[in-house]
């Protein structure tokens, strides 16, 4: 879910024009600019191809929790160093497990995802885990808070 937040995010700057096909009787058509973050061709190309960059995440163990997790590793294509990184070829069968539960997410909340972005909702990760999908469990500081 970072991945498709920090996309969204990036495109909530852009507009895109929506409208329809038809003309009207005056021979115009209906168009209007909305964020490109809201338009349904957008989030359908960012939830196809969002699980392919699973690769740029690492398996991470906290060293005082033991608890596991993956990290991103990889710079994203604006940051300074990204061309100099992208020299180097990277592959492990480690990011497998990672990319498979993504696209098994994906596919099986994308109602719910779409519905998050569309109200602007941060913290998509949290929100999708804990709210709509009920894949986590609440701790007792969430509640609270």
């Amino acid at each position: 879910m970072d991945e498709v937040e920090y996309d969204v995010t990036k495109a909530q700057q852009k507009k895109t024009k929506v409208g329809s096909f038809r003309i009207n009787p005056d021979g115009t058509q209906e168009q209007r600019k909305m964020p490109l973050a809201h338009s349904e061709a957008f989030l359908a190309d960012l939830l196809d191809g969002v699980c392919e960059r699973m690769n740029d995440y690492k398996l991470e163990e906290d060293p005082v929790t033991k608890k596991k997790a993956f990290k991103r590793f990889a710079p994203r294509k604006g940051d300074k160093i990204y061309k100099e990184f992208k020299k180097f070829y990277f592959y492990s069968d480690a990011y497998r497990p990672l990319k498979f539960a993504c696209e098994a997410i994906i596919e099986e909340h994308e109602d719910e995802i779409s519905s998050l972005i569309a109200q602007e909702a941060h913290h998509l990760a949290d929100k999708l885990c804990s709210e709509k999908a009920d894949l986590c469990e609440t701790s007792a500081n969430q509640t609270e808070l």
